[in-house]
């Protein structure tokens, strides 16, 4: 069956101006144009469209998405079970928010004891599971089985008042970062010193040790990684290279 723009709207859920905007991306091109100029779609642009949405329910970039898709050995019946695996994860850490949310209402009613750690072990959970699916295979490849194990436990066992200075020191990163970088200053100058040196102080919540040529690693994994990338870059373009160039330059020191 072929449908036109609108059509293909009403049916998916997706607006015309996002449809137009694949298009012109290169993303969704149409199987073809009438003499009238109307944008005609077929089966197999409505099956990239459905991958398209998966791809985008999961975090992906348009850019990433594109490059995905169109890599030779791309297999639509792999990526549909990848999607499904992940929704399925998905699923998981929502019910395990669940259960915390339920657990801390009996909490407050008086039915139940609750521990802090048990509080935010839950979000805790959910954060690691998240970060293994992102990059649990990059940084096994780059840190070690055991490095990785190491770290991820010492994530479960920080407790409140440590999970939340995490938090607030990276948050912290990233706005002096982002100053940083819109005032246009050196990374190889105090700022970006001050900034390498917060860096490594954030790691040290999650890392069991430190190693300047670990911290480089990863740095270089900034600039190198879309993921990450687009994480600093997120409000200010600019972010990562610095804070790579800045670590790059005072790690050792």
């Amino acid at each position: 069956m072929e449908y036109t723009v609108s059509q293909l709207a009403r049916l998916s859920g997706v607006s015309r101006r996002t449809l137009r905007y694949y298009d012109q991306e290169g993303l969704l091109p149409p199987a073809g144009v009438t003499e009238a100029g109307y944008r005609i779609y077929g089966a197999e642009q409505v099956e990239r469209l459905q991958q398209i949405l998966f791809y985008r329910e999961l975090g992906l970039a348009l850019k990433d998405i594109r490059r995905i898709m169109d890599a030779p050995r791309f297999d639509a019946r792999e990526a549909l079970e990848s999607h499904l695996a992940a929704l399925k994860e998905r699923k998981a850490q929502i019910e395990r928010l669940i259960e915390t949310v339920e657990n801390t209402i009996l909490q407050k009613e008086g039915k139940r004891a609750m521990s802090d750690r048990e509080k935010f072990r839950g979000f805790q959970k959910m954060k690691t599971e998240e970060n293994e699916e992102k990059y649990g295979e990059e940084i096994r490849q780059k840190y070690g089985e055991e490095t990785v194990r190491r770290s991820y436990q010492k994530f479960m066992e920080m407790d409140e008042a440590a999970y939340q200075a995490m938090q607030a020191l990276g948050d912290e990163i990233l706005r002096e970062l982002e100053q940083a970088v819109r005032d246009g200053v050196s990374p190889t100058g105090d700022m970006g010193k001050k900034l390498t040196e917060m860096h490594r102080k954030w790691l040290l919540f999650t890392w069991p040790e430190y190693s300047p040529q670990a911290h480089r690693g990863l740095a270089q994994m900034y600039v190198s990684d879309p993921r990450f990338t687009e994480h600093y870059d997120k409000n200010v373009p600019g972010c990562a290279q610095f804070l790579c160039d800045a670590i790059c330059a005072f790690a050792e020191r």
